[in-house]
């Protein structure tokens, strides 16, 4: 099986996004880490989304981005070339199910959580202020971000109520928007558009990252 990867890099320090699993992705201080971390990753993927699994585990590099953000705080600046494509209805409802999905699971990880303020984790300032430590910290700084996301396609949101009801309420406000909804399936996408997908796969933790955090919290 043969996972086809982006690698982003500002010098070194390494992002890898799996191409046909939007959302699964690693990251290293060079290429080399990442890439033996990305089967792990794929695997993981696979086994929370409920396909296939493969035991052996090829990473093919077909694509590269040079960016000058603070990717080793996993800030991203990738778009995929199938993200530039108009979604149909099918591939909408695909990806709404997937955003739901991972948005149920985290919450109902970090509900699982017996004291959501222990943390062991040293501070560490990031782009956007101090890192998450916690599962309350985690928790709240992912809810966090729906308003600002939903923003990128011009759809009012807000961070209200827990994580189901701001992933619904989004892609709730999302259909309303008759013009943006029909932009969104039947006419060439945007930037913006693209954008949307890969959020959908990480902004509600189907990532790597999130799902190691959650186990951390056990």
């Amino acid at each position: 099986m043969t996972v086809n990867c982006v690698w982003e890099h500002n010098g070194n320090d390494t992002l890898l996004h799996a191409v046909d699993y939007i959302g699964a992705y690693s990251r290293g201080e060079n290429l080399d880490t990442a890439i033996t971390k990305m089967p792990k990753e794929v695997v993981s993927y696979l086994n929370w989304f409920g396909g296939c699994v493969d035991d052996n585990i090829q990473i093919a590099i077909i694509g590269e981005k040079n960016s000058a953000l603070n990717i080793r705080d996993a800030d991203s600046d990738i778009l995929f070339e199938s993200e530039k494509e108009p979604l149909t209805a099918e591939e909408y409802d695909r990806l709404k199910a997937l955003v739901l999905k991972s948005a149920k699971d985290f919450l109902a990880l970090y509900e699982s959580v017996p004291d959501k303020s222990v943390t062991t984790a040293p501070e560490r300032k990031t782009f956007y202020g101090q890192v998450p430590r916690s599962a309350n910290e985690m928790y709240e700084h992912t809810k966090s971000v729906n308003e600002y996301y939903f923003a990128e396609i011009d759809v009012e949101a807000n961070n209200d109520g827990d994580f189901m009801n701001v992933a619904s309420m989004g892609l709730k406000r999302l259909k309303q928007s008759r013009i943006i909804f029909r932009t969104l399936l039947l006419k060439a996408a945007t930037e913006k558009t693209g954008r949307l997908e890969k959020s959908s796969g990480v902004l509600f933790g189907t990532t790597e990252f999130m799902q190691r955090l959650c186990i951390e919290w056990q």
